[in-house]
């Protein structure tokens, strides 16, 4: 899966490196990404795509007509996150207009966390703590891999992302993976980008991101 995100981040980089100025990423602090933002669009293998051109995650086909919380509906590797997103009332907010970005953790990711966190997370009582978790993997705006390879090189390496939720997330290269910080100390690496969807992107990653204590 992390041949994925190479794919698409080096097709990205040469086009930021063959002049490509694209004003949709415009700062080395933090990033707004306009909602008119174009998709970038990668060759089959970049995306994981069947044969009839259909993103997959998970075995799973990805409609660009479906907007988040429906394609993520249907990712068997995403079940975790949807039942947080319902647990925590976000469903019409994330199947809204928008555009948004979410990094999507897959279910293993929530199985890196402390025994017994998830189960606690997804009780009545903590929804507000469980709100701020996962917006806090969202970005305003359709922000592509472009996008974020631009980013990433404007901002000498580093790119400031903030998120839904108020804090920002930091971006870096490490090899050929891109690896995502939260200010909590956590880190994320980006398994599959460019997912597209009705209402913004999604992109997989492989770790749950915390916000501040």
């Amino acid at each position: 899966m992390k041949i994925a995100f190479l794919s698409s981040f080096v097709a990205a980089s040469a086009l930021i490196l063959g002049a490509c100025g694209s004003e949709n990423v415009t700062t080395e602090s933090d990033v707004t990404v306009p909602a008119d933002a174009p998709m970038a669009t990668d060759g089959p293998a970049a995306n994981g795509m069947n044969a009839t051109g259909t993103v997959m995650v998970g075995g799973a086909e990805m409609l660009p007509t479906r907007n988040i919380v429906e394609n993520a509906s249907e990712s068997p590797i995403h079940s975790t996150l949807v039942a947080a997103v319902k647990a925590a009332g976000l469903v019409d907010t994330l199947a809204g207009t928008g555009p948004f970005t979410v990094f999507a953790p897959v279910n293993t990711a929530f199985e890196k966390l402390p025994a017994g966190t998830v189960d606690t997370l997804l009780k009545p009582e903590n929804k507000a703590k469980l709100s701020g978790i996962l917006t806090y993997h969202v970005v305003s705006g359709r922000m592509t891999a472009a996008d974020l390879a631009k980013a990433i090189t404007d901002g000498n390496g580093t790119a400031t992302l903030t998120t839904v939720q108020g804090e920002k997330l930091t971006a870096k290269m490490d090899g050929t993976n891109v690896v995502l910080t939260g200010e909590g100390g956590s880190t994320a690496i980006v398994t599959q980008a460019d997912v597209p969807q009705s209402n913004g992107v999604i992109h997989v990653i492989d770790g749950v991101l915390m916000p501040k204590a």
